[in-house]
């Protein structure tokens, strides 16, 4: 018999009260690359059903930041999206110090549904920002069209059936973002009993 879990309610306080920092709000410095594999590491102790690994990681930092803006700024020009959607999109890549792009990575499997497998690199998205943020980091999560694009995933070494889940913003935070409101428990949640 295993002894019972040992509470630990530090960690359940910060999850309690974790809010993500801003993508604009993050600046130099990042985690230094020791520093951040300890993230990765973190994030990978997420629930993988058949322990196939579904994810993987592309970390974009330094000069590598400016030429992936220029290059989702141009690849939004030549789709024709909203300019200042465009802007937005482009200026992503030059916020936080460092990026990291979770990029769900599914495996063929006769017993583990892919949609599993894409929710697991939703759960390491999710594990990793946290880590970053217990760590002491400013971080955030973000997508966007350069997550599924051809062109800009080709640039970051993914190709179909890989899509970036999310790109995770990691740095300095420079100010406090106010809390925002949080959903009423009460109000989604169905308890049944009988």
């Amino acid at each position: 018999m295993t002894a019972p879990l040992t509470p630990r309610p530090e960690a359940l306080d910060f999850l309690l009260t974790r809010r993500s920092r801003p993508a604009r709000s993050l600046r130099a410095p990042g985690p230094d690359r020791a520093t951040l594999t300890t993230l990765l590491t973190a994030a990978a102790r997420c629930p993988d059903h058949g322990k196939l690994e579904p994810w993987r990681f592309v970390v974009i930092e330094g000069a590598a930041r400016g030429r992936l803006s220029g290059a989702v700024r141009a690849r939004a020009a030549a789709l024709a999206l909203d300019p200042e959607a465009a802007d937005k999109a482009a200026a992503a890549f030059t916020q936080g110090e460092t990026i990291v792009a979770v990029v769900a990575s599914p495996k063929p499997s006769p017993k583990i549904p892919e949609v599993e497998q894409l929710l697991s690199a939703g759960a390491v998205c999710l594990s990793l920002l946290n880590a970053a943020l217990a760590a002491g980091w400013g971080a955030n999560w973000l997508s966007g069209f350069a997550a599924r694009d051809p062109e800009i995933l080709a640039l970051l070494g993914v190709a179909a059936p890989e899509f970036v889940a999310g790109f995770i913003h990691i740095g300095t935070e420079s100010f406090a973002p106010p809390d925002r409101p949080r959903p009423d428990i009460a109000a989604l949640t169905t308890w049944l009993d009988a």
